[in-house]
């Protein structure tokens, strides 16, 4: 365990049945895992996934909503603008809508080139394309996607706080921001969330921001609780390797030596785990990340129907404080090695 992260084996509580966590100061209660919404951008782009087909993105966020999931977590830049309009494509119709969470910052040119802007006027047009995109006339929480050019936040949340004043978004939060940063925020408006990368891999956060936010009442919808995949028991080495070309992940560190093996020797002892309780590793990952009381919910990308059918057990299951100590001892022994 990263010292000085929060002690997640005293913090586990068991659970038979799925909760709703209330995020921050909003009245919104959420389901502990929500659909994330950046692969169904497909490919094309920086960040992109490879191919995708948007009705078998529908079908999915379709069963997610059927199957208890309450809120969608998506970015204008994904795919640029595709998933936004996706996720419009899916929600149209239904009777009872999930929350959806949509993101701003990150604008890209008529070539497809992303850059970060935090000027007030291009935040006006990113809502007013987004609302466009998905079809909605307020969207629930609207975030900052990153705290770049830094010099910037204040303006931008300023920005922020008024549209909320005028209900085009009902709450207001941040991505990928410290606790400096979060401090700044919230001198000029409260802070709804925060949405920071944590994982069994990925710890940081743990050391300082999510007690912070904890203390703060912040709520926290974590992103990557299964790196991108990586810890779902779905991804090997030969299968990363055979990753399209425009699939952001055949290049990323995580997914390459010397880092890989010892994460994927860490899948199999998830694998053990979920075996037990017949789930998959990448629930008893998304199981370790809402463990910790900061954290409101996870975010946990699908593209397919087959996806939503592994992450669903999710929504209930919670590891005990002996198997939390199990994968850390296990992760421990790795670090000795």
């Amino acid at each position: 365990m990263v010292e000085g992260d929060w002690n997640l084996v005293t913090a586990v509580k068991e659970r038979t049945n799925m909760e709703y966590r209330k995020l921050g100061n909003s009245d919104m209660e959420l389901s502990p895992i929500g659909f994330g919404a950046w692969a169904i951008g497909g490919g094309r782009w920086e960040y992109g996934w490879g191919p995708q087909s948007d009705q078998i993105s529908v079908d999915a966020i379709q069963m997610a909503v059927d199957r208890g999931i309450n809120w969608i977590d998506t970015a204008a830049v994904y795919g640029l603008g595709r998933s936004e309009f996706i996720v419009g494509m899916a929600i149209k119709g239904m009777a009872k809508k999930p929350y959806i969470f949509t993101k701003c910052s990150l604008v890209w040119d008529e070539q497809g080139f992303v850059n970060n802007s935090l000027k007030a006027e291009s935040i006006r047009e990113e809502i007013e394309d987004s609302l466009r995109r998905l079809e909605v006339d307020t969207i629930d929480l609207y975030q900052i996607h990153w705290p770049n050019p830094e010099d910037d936040i204040e303006e931008a949340w300023t920005e922020l706080a008024r549209l909320k004043e005028e209900g085009k978004v009902r709450w207001i939060g941040v991505a990928n921001f410290d606790v400096p940063q979060l401090r700044r925020a919230q001198a000029i408006a409260p802070v709804t969330s925060l949405q920071p990368p944590y994982s069994l891999i990925h710890r940081d956060v743990g050391v300082e921001i999510l007690p912070f936010c904890l203390e703060q009442g912040i709520g926290v919808i974590s992103y990557s609780p299964t790196i991108s995949g990586l810890l779902t028991g779905r991804m090997t080495a030969e299968r990363i390797a055979n990753l399209p070309k425009d699939d952001w992940r055949k290049y990323d560190e995580d997914f390459r030596e010397p880092k890989l093996s010892k994460t994927l020797e860490l899948v199999e002892k998830l694998k053990e785990v979920g075996s037990r309780h017949d789930i998959t590793a990448g629930v008893v990952a998304l199981a370790w990340v809402l463990a910790h009381p900061a954290v409101t919910g996870v975010i946990s990308g699908a593209r397919s129907i087959r996806q939503i059918e592994d992450i669903t057990p999710a929504l209930d299951f919670r590891l005990t404080q002996e198997e939390v100590a199990e994968i850390e001892a296990f992760q421990k022994a790795q670090q000795g090695t």
